[in-house]
């Protein structure tokens, strides 16, 4: 099999022993029936809510306990190109194969869930998540088909201020919505002061997202002080940045969004 950035994984069988190192693709695999071959997770691996409690938590998504994964002794170790840095992917190398997920869109999620079938041997579960997801978008990009395209600025942290730029999955999401990311000209996440916010002419709306720092009502409020005139709304990070089966449930939350927008 080749990976989505292009790397090739030789197997002599179906990966038994798995650790995932990406929150999301561990909700994938749990959903596509293959929570009991999970031997390691991260400990931001929280759906299902019982998985940390069950299987051993190996690290972080930048930080990994590499004596613990090679004790665990996987078949199979599952990355991301943005969530796992360069030196995991490469030392997780030496203990077992890595597949890396590489995601931008809705259709390259689909595209590993395909991969994953294909490489645990649950094409059929596969198949049903990916079907499911399709008919979801477009059940809900007809429902707002006649809506007018929004400006919106989508904020991931605080101290200091980032954003959401292009090429992320996130911005692909947001244009889904018929939302215009006007920071969609930068790259990935950059830095932004709210004095830039000020410049940008008809502004809908802000996001604030749930992750990954932990936006609440009262960063509204400090908001506020800079852009009085702007509707701010706090979001559903996993919504927005999930891309594994949370997304079969993620265009009725869109759709929700919308309603109270």
């Amino acid at each position: 099999m080749i990976d989505q950035i292009g790397r090739h994984i030789h197997l002599k069988s179906t990966p038994k022993r798995i650790i995932s190192l990406v929150p999301s693709q561990t909700e994938l695999l749990c959903d596509l029936g293959l929570e009991k071959s999970l031997v390691g997770v991260t400990k931001f691996c929280v759906h299902p809510e019982h998985i940390k409690k069950k299987i051993a938590i190996v690290g972080g998504t930048k930080d990994v306990k590499y004596e613990l994964i090679k004790s665990l002794n996987p078949d199979i170790i599952l990355c991301n190109k943005e969530e796992n840095t360069k030196e995991i992917v490469e030392t997780s190398q030496e203990i077992a194969p890595v597949h890396v997920s590489d995601i931008f869109s809705v259709e390259d999620a689909i595209t590993l869930i395909h991969q994953y079938g294909k490489l645990f041997s649950v094409d059929t579960s596969a198949e049903k998540i990916a079907l499911s997801i399709q008919q979801e978008r477009e059940r809900f990009q007809e429902s707002i088909r006649s809506n007018s395209v929004k400006k919106v600025a989508y904020f991931i942290w605080r101290k200091p201020w980032m954003v959401a730029g292009g090429n992320t999955f996130i911005n692909h999401l947001l244009e889904l919505n018929r939302f215009e990311n006007v920071f969609s000209n930068r790259q990935r996440y950059p830095e932004v002061k709210l004095s830039e916010l000020k410049k940008i002419t008809d502004l809908d709306y802000i996001f604030l997202s749930s992750e990954p720092f932990p936006f609440k009502e009262k960063h509204i409020s400090e908001i506020k002080k800079e852009l009085p005139e702007v509707k701010i709304v706090l979001v559903d990070g996993e919504y927005f940045s999930w891309y594994g089966s949370r997304l079969q449930a993620a265009f009725s939350y869109f759709e929700g969004l919308h309603g109270i927008l």
